[in-house]
Formats: C-alpha cells, sequence, structure tokens
C-alpha cells in the first residue's frame, strides 16, 4: 500500500500532537532503511536505540512519544521483556520480527500491540512506512460508534482509539443522526445493523442525506447470517460491511483501506480546485464559490479585490524562478492568513491573486486590505544569502446597483488594480482610498 500525495496547503495552525518515533532494533542495516525511508516520508523526529537501556533513556528524556518500531531480538532482554516493557509503558507499538511466530503474534495482538509485521518480508519497509503515515494521519480523524450494545460498542471504539482515531459511541440511531449533523468533523461511522427503533441500514441511508460518500465513510456491522444484508447496505449507501466475529486485523484493513479512499478522492478534488504551487483555490474555484456568495449575501458589504505582485518579472530574471514560486508561496500564506472564515480568496494566475470580502463596509474594508499589503511588503526571503522583499497593488470595488454580479465586480477591481499600478504601485485604489 502506498501513500497518497497532497497539495501544498497555506500554512495552518496544527494540533499540539506527540511527534517523536522510537526505533528499537539491533540490525544496523535494518535499522538504517527503516529509517531513511520514514525520514524521506513521514516528516517526523526519529530516535534509534539498540538496547532496552538506550530506549529506556530515550523514553526517560523527552515526553512527546508517538510511537515505537521494536523488534524483538536485542541483548539486554527476550521477547517477552520487549512485548512489556512497551505495554507497560502505554507508548502505540509496532512489533517488527524477522520470524513469525503465531502464539508470540497472538500474545503481541491480545496485548495492544498495533500490528505484528515480518520484516523479511520484500515490502516490509513500504508496508511500515504506510502504516506510520496512516497512524499519524488518524489522529486528525474523528469517528462515531452507533451500537445499543454498550460492551459491543466500546470493543469497536477501543480497536479504533488503538489506531489514534478520535473516537465517540452513541446507542441508536438519533443519537448518531445529531452528532453527525453537528460535527464535520465525523470522517468514519460504524454502523451496527441490529438497534431498536432505526435499524442500520436505515440509519445509513438517513446518514447518507446528511453526508456523501466522498466527505465520510459508513461501515455496516452485523452478527447475522442474512445474505441479503450485505447488498442493502451498500444499496443504502454504506462504504462496506464487516460480519461478526471479525478479526482484529481484518478489522484493521477494512478501516484503513475505506479512509485511504476518502483520502484519495480529497486529493483528486483538491487536483480540480486548488492550485497546485500555493494551496489556495484556483480561479476556476474561486470564481464558482465567490458567484454564489455574492447572489446570496443579504447586505450591499461585498468586496472584491484583486492583487497582483509587483514587478514580479524582476523577481524571477534577477533571483531565478525557485525564488519566484517561494515569493508566491509567502504571498499565498500571508493573503490565506488575512482571508476571514467568512471571506474567500484564491489565485487567478501567474503573480495574480483575488479576495472576496462579505460583511465589511467600505472603511472596515479598505483596512482590512491595507493590513494586507503592509504584511506582504514587511516580508523578507532568504535566497541564497540575498534578502527578497516585495510589495503587492490592489484594486478593490463595492457591491452596488451598478455593480452587482461578480462579473462587473472584478471588472470594476481590475480597472482600480490598472490605476494602483499606474499610480506607482504598493497601493490599494477603489473604496475611496484613491
Amino acid at each position: 500500500m502506498q501513500a497518497g500525495f497532497a497539495l501544498a496547503t497555506p500554512r495552518q495552525s496544527i494540533p499540539d500532537l506527540p511527534q517523536r518515533i522510537l526505533l528499537l532494533e539491533n540490525s544496523r542495516a535494518y535499522t538504517s532503511m527503516l529509517r531513511e525511508a520514514l525520514h524521506h516520508r513521514v516528516q517526523l523526529p526519529i530516535s534509534v536505540a539498540s538496547t532496552l537501556a538506550e530506549a529506556r533513556e530515550l523514553l526517560d528524556r523527552e515526553s512527546d512519544w508517538f510511537l515505537a518500531l521494536t523488534g524483538l531480538v536485542l541483548a539486554d532482554g527476550d521477547r517477552d521483556d520487549v512485548i512489556d516493557f512497551f505495554v507497560e509503558r502505554r507508548l502505540p507499538t509496532i512489533v517488527v520480527s524477522g520470524v513469525y511466530d503465531e502464539e508470540l503474534r497472538q500474545r503481541a495482538l491480545q496485548q495492544q500491540i498495533i500490528d505484528y509485521v515480518l520484516k523479511s518480508t520484500p515490502d516490509s519497509i513500504d508496508y511500515l512506512v504506510w502504516l506510520v503515515q496512516r497512524l499519524e494521519r488518524n489522529r486528525r480523524i474523528s469517528a462515531l460508534v452507533v451500537d445499543d450494545s454498550l460492551s459491543a460498542r466500546s470493543f469497536i471504539a477501543s480497536l479504533l482509539a488503538m489506531q489514534g482515531y478520535k473516537v465517540s459511541h452513541v446507542a441508536d440511531g438519533q443519537s448518531a443522526l445529531r452528532m453527525v449533523e453537528a460535527d464535520p468533523g465525523i470522517r468514519l461511522v460504524i454502523v451496527d445493523q441490529e438497534m431498536p427503533g432505526m435499524d442500520g441500514i436505515e440509519l445509513t441511508r438517513r446518514l447518507r442525506q446528511l453526508r456523501a460518500r466522498d466527505r465520510m465513510a459508513v461501515i455496516g456491522v452485523s452478527g447475522s447470517t442474512d445474505a441479503t444484508l450485505i447488498p442493502r447496505f451498500l444499496k443504502n449507501g454504506a462504504n462496506d460491511f464487516l460480519r461478526k466475529p471479525f478479526s482484529r486485523e481484518e478489522f484493521f484493513c477494512r478501516v484503513s483501506q475505506n479512509i485511504d479512499q476518502l483520502e484519495l478522492i480529497g486529493t483528486l478534488q483538491d487536483l480540480a480546485t486548488r492550485d497546485f504551487l500555493t494551496g489556495l483555490p484556483n480561479r476556476r474555484s474561486f470564481l464558482e464559490n465567490s458567484e454564489k456568495r455574492v447572489s446570496r449575501s443579504a447586505t450591499e458589504h461585498v468586496t472584491v479585490a484583486m492583487i497582483d505582485i509587483d514587478h514580479f518579472k524582476h523577481i524571477n530574471d534577477n533571483y531565478g524562478h525557485e525564488a519566484g514560486d517561494r515569493a508566491l508561496r509567502a504571498m499565498a500564506d500571508t493573503l490565506h492568513a488575512h482571508t476571514r472564515p467568512e471571506d474567500h480568496c484564491g489565485r487567478f494566475g501567474g503573480e495574480e491573486f483575488c479576495m472576496l470580502i462579505d460583511g465589511l463596509d467600505a472603511d472596515e474594508s479598505l483596512r482590512h486590505l491595507e493590513a494586507l499589503r503592509q504584511a506582504v511588503s514587511a516580508l523578507e526571503l532568504d535566497i541564497d544569502g540575498r534578502p527578497l522583499r516585495m510589495t503587492i497593488s490592489i484594486g478593490a470595488s463595492r457591491r452596488s446597483p451598478d455593480f452587482d454580479t461578480l462579473h462587473k465586480l472584478l471588472g470594476e477591481a481590475d480597472r482600480h488594480l490598472y490605476l494602483a499600478k499606474a499610480g506607482g504601485r504598493n497601493q490599494v485604489r477603489g473604496l475611496d482610498a484613491g
């Protein structure tokens, strides 16, 4: 299984989550290969130990440990010592073994070890990298378990929590619908079929009315031998089905496969709607979303701004095209930081960006755009020891009876942008700004 790829996205605040990975293994060659693969594709700090004593010292020295990957053949501990060491510390752990031992595998999995992986298989490193990436991303995904049996839903919730998901569980369909409606962050729902009041198939149908397949995965579960359950679940919107009793490994594989599919769909959607270099909405996406906002806005307080990086050709000619790309990304980050939740921004093409401001009057919009202009002029990029600074020109227009469509607003904003550039650049025009 291969990891997906992601578009560049403007920098955002990232939750304060544990970051460190511990590799405990006595084979230097295997450790080197695994560490190199993780370093390139996971981007988290990695520490290496070859004995339990070294591992203990590392774990005691730092506190933000995310995951351990451990071998079982060490100079100062047998396989039972190794498993007990990590279980007692409650650190999420993957066992990497050179020998298949079914008894040991079952014991490890019963001890809340995440997975038991044979390092002798050709693709073990690729699988481990994928698994670490999956576990890291799971920490930002909310899941919901729906089952009227407290013991059953608690068991499934514990399996999801072991994989890093943020898990909630409820006993009935109505509670599940309320939670999904209130929390857009829920990306996975596990639905039991046999529930009083509303069965799992009916709940799945109603969940699909709230959220489409490309936004949330629904997995049906049941202990019934009824052969019609699977097609009925799938036809009513489920992504997958599990028959009880299922093994822990089958559960993890099915859940991970469905979440991978959601992320792949998200990546493809981003390719269609986002600018690859900056991560901002592209021209098409900006126009579609802004058209909707202009048409449904209840007030005249709508401002559209066209923004252009001054003398951008000079940046490319004197610093190189890579520096030009860095300037575009820095501009995008600054624009994104100055875009409120009710506003919209995008890259129109080349060095030109655009912004829709909703709900601010002319003076407030002017101050907002002036703050953006000043923030860009305060940027300084280091290009091989040479400082690079840039400025922007902004043309803006306000919604009015004469400019009542997005097309007219963009045309007027573009006219003011031309005046800003002709007037010396590094300024805002329109909004009575000059």
